[in-house]
C-alpha cells in the first residue's frame, strides 16, 4: 500500500514538475536512494514515466499529456517566458499565436500592449486577448479540437496563408538533441508550419520539461527559429546547434 501511494504521488510530483529528481524524492518520502530508483523502474516498465539522468520525466509515446495537467505544468516558468517573449514584441505588431499553454502564457503578457492584430487558432488566446480593447483578434476557423480548444485542419491553414505577419509565436510538445521541434497531431503541426512560413520573424516559446522529450510528428528546426525563449539552457548539443544557426537563446529570470 505504501508504495502505491509513493507511485502516485510521484506521478504528480512529474506532473507539476516535468521532471522527478532521485535525492529530492528520496528526502520527500524519507526512504532510501534505492527505494527510489526501484519505484521510478516500475513506472518507467509500466510506461507512465521514461528515464532519465538522475531521475526521470513522464512518459512520450504517441500521445500528449492531457490539457490541463499541461496547463499546470510548470506555470509559473511559462509566465515567465511569456513575459520575456512578449518584451521583444512592440506595440502596433502583427502576430500568430499557435495552440499551446506556452503561447496563452504569451497572450496574457500581451494584455498591455496596444493596437496588436493577433491571429490565432487557439480559443482560449482569442479569449485571452479578448480582454484587450485596443487589439484586433481574428480566429483561424477550422475544425475545433475539443481537447485544449484549438482549430486544426485544411480551412485553417487556407486562412492563415491569407497573412503575412510581423512575428510568428509557436509552442512544441517535444525537442529533441537535434533541435528538432516534434508535436502529436500531424493537423496541428502542418498550421504550425504555415505559421512560421507566414511571419517575418519567428519566435519558439518552451519550457525546460520539453528538452529530451519525443514526439511523433516534426513541425522543424530550431534553425528556422529567430529566438528561442525559455526558462533554463538547453541541452548542451542544442545550445552549439543554435549558435551554429543564428538561432538566439533568451532565458526567463526567476
Amino acid at each position: 500500500m505504501a508504495q502505491n501511494f509513493r507511485h502516485g504521488e510521484i506521478l504528480q510530483l512529474a506532473r507539476d514538475r516535468g521532471k522527478v529528481v532521485v535525492e529530492d524524492l528520496a528526502g520527500h518520502f524519507g526512504v532510501t536512494l534505492q527505494t527510489i530508483r526501484r519505484d521510478l523502474t516500475e513506472l518507467c516498465d509500466s510506461g507512465q514515466l521514461t528515464r532519465v539522468y538522475g531521475g526521470a520525466i513522464l512518459a512520450s509515446g504517441v500521445a500528449n499529456i492531457g490539457y490541463e495537467d499541461r496547463r499546470r505544468l510548470n506555470a509559473e516558468e511559462k509566465d515567465r517566458i511569456g513575459r520575456l517573449c512578449a518584451r521583444s514584441i512592440p506595440d502596433e505588431a502583427s502576430l500568430f499565436l499557435n495552440i499551446g499553454t506556452s503561447t496563452e502564457a504569451v497572450a496574457r503578457a500581451l494584455l498591455g500592449h496596444r493596437n496588436l492584430m493577433v491571429v490565432t487558432n487557439n480559443l482560449n488566446v482569442a479569449n485571452i486577448l479578448a480582454q484587450n480593447p485596443s487589439a484586433e483578434v481574428i480566429v483561424a476557423g477550422g475544425v475545433l479540437r475539443r481537447a485544449d480548444a484549438g482549430l486544426v485542419g485544411e480551412v485553417t491553414l487556407e486562412m492563415v496563408r491569407h497573412f503575412k505577419v510581423d512575428f510568428a509565436v509557436i509552442g512544441t510538445s517535444a525537442m529533441d538533441e537535434e533541435g528538432d521541434l516534434l508535436d502529436f497531431d500531424f493537423r496541428e503541426v502542418r498550421v504550425s508550419q504555415a505559421i512560421l512560413e507566414q511571419a517575418r520573424k519567428r519566435f519558439l516559446v518552451s519550457d525546460h520539461s520539453k528538452f529530451g522529450r519525443t514526439a511523433p510528428v516534426r513541425i522543424g528546426s530550431l534553425a528556422a527559429v529567430d529566438c528561442f525563449f525559455t526558462d533554463a539552457p538547453p541541452p548542451q548539443r542544442v545550445g552549439q546547434l543554435c549558435a551554429e544557426w543564428g538561432t538566439e537563446i533568451a532565458i526567463s529570470e526567476d
